[in-house]
């Protein structure tokens, strides 16, 4: 593993060692295809319904209700598009919020070209949204209603439930991105009465580029992929069964571990936050209170300082943190999500995403809490208005 600091849990984790494990026989000594009929078509088959089996039970699904993708964003794309596909044409209505991720909000753009109508819920300062803002922009042609379980920039955790059951009682579908959810916090989509889920492995210890959709019994959604029967003829393509083994391994780990683990990321990002206060001036932390957030999250803004510029002087120092999504971070614009909930541009790009891990120290966070107090205060010293601020000549 890097020897420097990692505080980006949120857009990727490690291998866990326990997953690789899993994993390994099935590159080499177990390599048959899970489609084929002969024995070792039938090992391979067996550990991929093995590994549908600890997912389904992790979330509380059923096993049949669970599809394998390559991630949470093709999860998310067959949530929408899939459904849209099914419900046919006089139900073009779909939605969502301003701060979901770009795999919901680009997809959404999509569909809008070809006549579907987006309404996007605002969020409030904390970067939550209103159950009855949600349920209000409900019509007699909404297909869905997609709403993120936890944001992946703040953090701030959804009233998914709250909206889940009244949409319901609409007969309107309700699909909810957790990809950053799944082993933070418990995930059940029957305590959620949601209708479909995403769910991506990398985000809890397991290998990259696997993923599933659940998809209640009963919900129809179209192909993603025709071609061969693999995902009852819903999404063709060989199976992928190193990375399935891994992702069913890493998500009975995750729920094995869940209290320890986010106790433990719970406490450091409480005395990151706690550090942070006490030794730089003028920072906040974006998103819901703590409590009502992930556990491992600190979205922190340095007030009068360029986020880029001390990123710059984090990962000069081996530190990994992010501006936000590991997705959209070739992109120069601010944050959507940091300007839905309010900010001006000048704080969103003054915040900066740290996400941690079980494995980090409080070494650590002391180590970063030194590198970002020495860069704050170095970018702050070539901000004119900031030495007005310090002199007592400007407003805050």
């Amino acid at each position: 593993m890097n020897n420097g600091i990692y505080f980006d849990h949120a857009a990727t984790t490690f291998l866990d060692e326990r997953v690789l494990a899993e994993m390994l026989p099935y590159f080499q000594s177990k390599f048959g295809n899970a489609s084929s009929r002969h024995a070792f078509g039938r090992e391979a088959v067996a550990a991929v319904d093995e590994a549908r089996v600890k997912i389904a039970t992790a979330l509380g699904a059923k096993e049949n209700e669970i599809y394998f993708t390559s991630g949470g964003t093709e999860s998310d794309n067959w949530a929408i598009k899939g459904v849209s596909d099914a419900v046919g044409q006089d139900k073009k209505h779909i939605v969502t919020t301003s701060i979901e991720h770009h795999a919901i909000l680009n997809t959404l753009s999509e569909l809008a070209k070809k006549g579907y109508e987006v309404t996007y819920v605002p969020v409030n300062r904390q970067g939550v949204v209103s159950v009855s803002d949600v349920v209000g922009a409900i019509r007699e042609d909404t297909a869905l209603v997609s709403v993120m379980l936890a944001n992946n920039e703040v953090g701030s955790i959804q009233p998914v439930k709250e909206i889940a059951k009244e949409a319901k009682k609409m007969g309107v579908l309700v699909h909810t991105d957790a990809v950053q959810a799944v082993g933070a916090i418990p995930v059940d989509v029957n305590e959620l009465g949601v209708d479909l889920l995403s769910v991506s492995a990398h985000k809890f210890n397991g290998p990259k580029g696997i993923g599933a959709l659940f998809v209640r019994n009963g919900v129809r959604i179209g192909k993603l992929i025709t071609g061969g029967e693999q995902e009852r003829s819903m999404r063709g393509g060989t199976y992928n069964v190193p990375s399935i083994v891994g992702f069913g391994k890493a998500i009975e780990l995750a729920v094995e571990e869940l209290s320890a683990r986010s106790e433990r990321v719970r406490f450091l990002r409480d005395r990151f936050v706690s550090e942070i206060e006490k030794a730089i001036p003028f920072v906040t932390v974006n998103g819901a209170e703590k409590d009502k957030k992930l556990p491992n999250n600190a979205n922190v803004c340095f007030e009068y300082a360029d986020g880029e510029s001390v990123l710059l002087a984090l990962d000069m120092a081996g530190i990994a943190a992010s501006l936000g999504s590991a997705c959209s971070s070739g992109s120069a614009d601010p944050s959507h999500v940091l300007l839905a909930m309010g900010l001006s541009e000048g704080r969103a790009r003054s915040s900066i995403r740290f996400s941690f891990g079980s494995e980090n120290t409080e070494e650590e966070i002391e180590k970063a809490v030194d590198v970002l107090r020495r860069a704050v205060e170095r970018l702050r010293s070539y901000s004119p208005l900031f030495k007005q601020i310090e002199s007592g000549k400007g407003n805050v």
